[in-house]
């Protein structure tokens, strides 16, 4: 379903993801969708924290094909215009292992989450989801009974 998706809507499931995931603390401005032509390769940014004393900068990917090197590179790359520290990449396919072991050797901090990570963290925060059915399952409660036994 995401795959699908124009690139405009998959930028901005990524930043609600990334709301949903506690960054930005719950102010409404937490976090925008910027992607666009001439965005310099950051398609979102997000504030760190509630007081936005940090920004974090995205890519987002809507790909079939692996994400090699180069395109990390040039995301680094992008995060060095923006003097930014660190940024997250988001993909729906896959990292090449180049990609993965060059962002554990640069000095920016650069989180990589493939479309496995993504679908997982959307159920695990209910982005682009629907809860259908809870089940509660009880046990006794042995603590409220303890004083009779």
């Amino acid at each position: 379903m995401v795959k699908s998706c124009s690139p405009r809507f998959f930028e901005q499931l990524v930043v609600d993801l990334l709301v949903a995931m506690g960054y930005g603390g719950s102010r409404k401005d937490a976090g925008e969708a910027i992607g666009r032509s001439g965005d310099e390769g950051i398609d979102g940014i997000i504030k760190e924290d509630r007081l936005g004393l940090d920004v974090v900068y995205i890519q987002a990917k809507r790909w079939e094909s692996t994400v090699g090197r180069p395109v990390v590179q040039a995301f680094a790359g992008s995060l060095m215009g923006q003097r930014a520290r660190s940024g997250v990449l988001i993909t729906t396919s896959r990292f090449s292992q180049g990609a993965r072991d060059y962002v554990n050797r640069i000095e920016k901090r650069i989180v990589l989450i493939d479309g496995e990570q993504l679908a997982q963290l959307m159920i695990d925060h209910g982005v682009g989801v629907a809860e259908v059915v809870t089940y509660v399952v009880k046990r006794i409660d042995n603590d409220y009974f303890s004083d009779e036994v």
